[in-house]
């Protein structure tokens, strides 16, 4: 897969990351260890699925700018690897140029 496909993977997986930042911060100080409904932050532009966790879980794989969650049948073995597999959803890690694409589209790095 060449670097342009790879780019533009991993920056639609940002947008959802950052509809995701979003839902994150308007949760209620407290409530870090409730189910929390966030979008699937695949690199299908079309995808509506949700899946659940918790606000921690999630601070947990933002924690690396290279993860995202996404539900089961949505990883892509050309581009990344499952490092995780929980009840509803996976945690995938970009590799390549998609990795270095997402890492640097992270709105936490710093």
């Amino acid at each position: 897969m060449n670097e342009k496909v790879e780019d533009r993977l991993a920056g639609n997986e940002s947008v959802f990351r950052e509809i995701n930042e979003a839902i994150e911060r308007g949760q209620w100080p407290g409530e870090e260890d409730a189910s929390v409904r966030f979008r699937c932050e695949c690199a299908q532009l079309g995808c509506n699925e949700l899946l659940e966790a918790s606000v921690h879980e999630y601070e947990r794989v933002r924690a690396h700018g290279r993860r995202f969650l996404v539900v089961p049948g949505h990883e892509r073995d050309d581009v990344e690897m499952v490092v995780e597999t929980r009840p509803g959803h996976l945690v995938v890690e970009k590799r390549g140029q998609a990795g270095a694409t997402a890492a640097e589209t992270d709105p936490r790095r710093g």
